[in-house]
């Protein structure tokens, strides 16, 4: 059995809808006129386009935000550079020292 979809509106029809009814128009009207499934979804839209402008009403991603690419070595300062270098070294001596301490033991 296919899962049912759920329906997806353009942002230029989502921003004309909010502007007649920001206008007067009655959402329940304007929810029949464009066949959504109720008017609550329009004055959802209404709230959020007061709130944030019309940037709310755009599709907004459906995946987990990507994270920023580190810039290459190049770009970044030369301190910055030799403090991530230095803290990698403090983890790879670290890491070394617990390896040895193992192989330490495992001789006893």
């Amino acid at each position: 059995m296919a899962k049912p979809t759920k329906q997806v509106y353009s942002f230029e029809l989502k921003l004309a809808l909010v502007e007649r009814f920001i206008a007067g128009e009655t959402a329940q009207d304007l929810a029949a006129e464009a066949g959504l499934s109720s008017s609550g979804l329009l004055k959802n839209w209404a709230a959020a386009y007061r709130r944030e402008g019309p940037d709310a009403l755009r599709p907004k991603p459906k995946s987990r935000p990507r994270e920023p690419d580190s810039p290459p070595s190049a770009e970044l300062p030369e301190l910055e550079r030799l403090r991530r270098e230095n803290e990698r070294l403090r983890a790879e001596v670290a890491y070394l020292g617990k390896l040895r301490a193992l192989r330490a033991q495992e001789r006893r």
